[in-house]
């Protein structure tokens, strides 16, 4: 299995009226192209920030990561515009709350990552391993195409609020996969759905997972769930122990 992600020596800390306050302590680890990774733990264990760290929506105090894109890249070493782009192309994420824009269908909510793609450089986008934007066009029947796989078909005229829990978190997952991203980062994807819903929910990601071999890491306190993920590491007090 080729390496996708490798985190060497991770921190976070805050700042707070108290003082420092350490969340992540020295994190090694590798992710491989094609795994379902769970990450379990007590709340306020630092899963999240972690989480958040991997997919650039936060920076570390200090460590490195890498990717695996068209050659190694540290994405923290990037500028705004190419870290944005950098996130763009290679990464997907859903949520526990699917932050669907309401005045958007559902179709429109899933096609958003592909406009914002066409916004971005050319040079940005070719250098992570993206080819030139597509159409519009194109980008609603690769959207049509996920809504179709994930069930929601027959919804995508519908605007969120006229959705189920479980289809408005379909149609999330459908928006993280419009790009055909190298990682999907899943932050308790399943946390506001009941039992069935969300064991729908999961066997779709394994199945996108088998069929396409996208690399899914994902958060949850659904300990039936990680179970039937390929490795399972649990966070306590900011580090990380392999099951």
């Amino acid at each position: 299995m080729n390496t996708l992600i490798t985190v060497e020596n991770l921190h976070k800390s805050f700042l707070t009226p108290a003082g420092e306050l350490q969340v992540l302590r020295g994190i090694d680890l590798t992710f491989g192209e094609g795994e379902i990774v769970g990450i379990v733990g007590a709340s306020g264990a630092g899963k999240s920030t972690f989480l958040h760290i991997l997919g650039t929506l936060d920076k570390p105090t200090s460590g490195r990561i890498t990717y695996e894109a068209n050659g190694s890249v540290d994405p923290f070493s990037l500028g705004n515009g190419p870290i944005a782009a950098f996130r763009n192309r290679m990464i997907g994420f859903v949520f526990q709350f699917h932050y669907l824009l309401p005045e958007f269908s559902a179709l429109e909510n899933v096609t958003m990552p592909g406009l914002i793609h066409r916004s971005f450089s050319e040079a940005d986008t070719l250098k992570f391993g993206g080819g030139k934007p597509l159409s519009v066009k194109d980008l609603t029947d690769r959207a049509n195409h996920l809504l179709e796989i994930l069930g929601v078909y027959e919804r995508r005229d519908h605007k969120p609020g006229e959705l189920s829990g479980g289809e408005q978190q379909r149609v999330a997952v459908a928006r993280a996969l419009l790009l055909e991203p190298r990682v999907v980062f899943a932050d308790e994807p399943t946390g506001n759905l009941d039992t069935a819903t969300g064991e729908a929910l999961f066997r779709q990601l394994m199945d996108i997972n088998d069929k396409q071999g996208v690399t899914f890491i994902i958060v949850t306190h659904n300990e039936s769930l990680s179970k039937r993920c390929h490795r399972v590491i649990e966070m306590v007090d900011g580090r990380l122990l392999n099951r």
